[in-house]
This record gives structure tokens, sequence and C-alpha cells, in this order.
């Protein structure tokens, strides 16, 4: 395998990115979406139980690598591999690790399908993202929905979503939509 020659795509996976699917977001406190925090939790102030949390996180890449399976440039089966931190303000919470596959490579230049798998690393557990990004020249699609597919730890019931805007070549505003 041979390391893709085009850095320009990394740029396109945020949460990727991805993943990554990955600024300065103006992260709220956990808001209960559903029903609110029993009393006598367990204490854990970044992530109270409730049947649904929506919070905010900024992915920030700090590593990336890609692996070109194929002709030069996007092919199918090329893979974009990214890890950095997850933050909340400028406080780090947790790490995020993400591979994401080409399934699709369009007619235009630059236009491709990738099914991503991330998993957001946290104090008290893991939750697992998976799903299916498209980007075109002009960047991946404006609104990237991944599915809460499961989770450790405190996570282990988890399910939901994440929506993910990319910011930056190296951040990703991500709202999660946490069911557990």
């Amino acid at each position: 395998m041979r390391h893709l020659r085009h850095p320009r795509h990394l740029r396109h996976l945020g949460l990727s990115a991805a993943t990554a699917l990955t600024a300065a977001l103006l992260c709220a406190a956990p808001t209960a979406a559903a029903a609110p925090a029993p009393a006598g939790g367990s204490g854990d102030p970044l992530f109270p139980i409730g049947r649904e949390r929506v919070f905010d996180l900024v992915v920030h890449q700090t590593q990336s690598s890609a692996v070109d399976v194929g002709t030069s440039g996007p092919s199918q089966g090329d893979e974009f591999v990214l890890s950095g931190d997850l933050l909340r303000g400028s406080t780090t919470v947790g790490t995020f690790g993400e591979v994401c596959t080409l399934t699709r490579v369009g007619p235009a230049v630059d236009s491709f399908d990738q099914q991503c798998v991330a998993t957001f690393r946290l104090p008290d557990g893991d939750i697992t993202i998976h799903g299916l990004i498209s980007v075109t020249a002009a960047g991946p699609e404006a609104d990237i929905n991944l599915a809460i597919t499961g989770g450790t730890g405190r996570y282990r019931t988890a399910h939901g979503f994440v929506h993910a805007v990319n910011v930056t070549a190296l951040d990703t505003n991500v709202t999660v939509h946490l069911i557990f």
C-alpha cells in the first residue's frame, strides 16, 4: 500500500473527522432533552445520568494518515486514519480515533463517499459512532449526521446520533445526542 499523494483529501475530513468524524466552540453544559437527571445521580458533572443528553464537543485532529490502495488519488478502498482530542471549551475531556474508507468514487474529481467509524474515549467509557459521509470538491456535505452505535462503561447502552460541522481543516464542532 502506498500513502496518498494528495493530502488535500484530508481537509475534507473533520469528524473526520469523522468520523472525524473533528475551533473554539462555545460548549454549553449538557442539558436534558427528555428527562431530568435523578436526584443523587452519579456525581459526574460532565455527563449526568438521564434518558437523553445533548452536549457539544470540538473534535480536534492531531494526527492523520492516508493510505492509497488503488490508482493515485481517490479510489475505492482508500483509507483515512485520524486521531486527536475531544474538547469542551479549552478543556480536553477525551480522545478520539477514526477510520474512513472510500466506498464510492464519483465521476467528478474529489467526489466520493466514505464509510466512517469513530470512537470517542471519555472518562467513564467509550462512545462508538458510524456512518456515511459524502464529499465533493467543495468539501463534505453541510449536515453530517452519524449514528451512535454503542459504547462501553457508562455508555454501554448508548445510542442516538451526532451532528458534525467542519469548521477548519483540523476542528469539527460536534453536537452529541446521547440516549442511554
